[in-house]
């Protein structure tokens, strides 16, 4: 194991957990949104983002954050282990307000691009990420065991987190050469 993606719907904790992993293996972290905001909140265009991404993950090791469908065929074929944070619906969004709430209160300089949350994105927008994570949830939920049948992914060994608590577990399960 030397190259992992970890997924979930947004406040599932896929840059925490990544962290964590990067720092228990030695690898880099490769947060996607990174790759993909610019400042003023302009997205890259995806040939861009493909040219940021194929560069990044040319590594022997590192994990990955991040559920950017327009670099999956990149990714996810490059890496050789997934982690899913499949979590209900309920926690994803009760983590997601307090990182928000806290990024707000903080103006927690997102990604070195000056780009920062505030409450009216967050809370009076269509382009909230709670309204994300609620359109977003039950698609990946019907999306992803659909995506890892597929012979493209056989590779892949995937771990599929419930809770926190089993993420833990396997987090604490690595040894610091990445083997499990």
């Amino acid at each position: 194991m030397s190259r992992i993606i970890i997924i979930g719907t947004s406040g599932a904790g896929k840059s925490v957990l990544g962290e964590q992993v990067s720092k228990k293996l030695g690898v880099p972290f490769l947060e996607l949104d990174a790759y993909f905001w610019l400042p003023g909140w302009v997205q890259v265009t995806d040939e861009v983002f493909h040219e940021r991404v194929a560069d990044a993950i040319k590594a022997d090791a590192w994990v990955a954050g991040g559920n950017y469908s327009r670099a999956r065929d990149l990714i996810w074929t490059r890496a050789d282990t997934l982690v899913w944070l499949d979590y209900p619906l309920r926690l994803t969004l009760w983590r997601l307000f307090r990182r928000t709430v806290t990024r707000i209160m903080s103006q927690e300089d997102l990604w070195q691009t000056g780009n920062r949350e505030t409450w009216g994105k967050q809370f009076l927008s269509r382009e909230s990420l709670f309204v994300w994570a609620v359109s977003s949830h039950k698609r990946q939920a019907e999306q992803f065991p659909e995506l890892l049948k597929q012979g493209t992914y056989g590779h892949l060994k995937v771990h599929r987190f419930y809770k926190p608590a089993e993420a833990e577990n396997w987090l604490n399960s690595l040894a610091r050469n990445g083997d499990r």
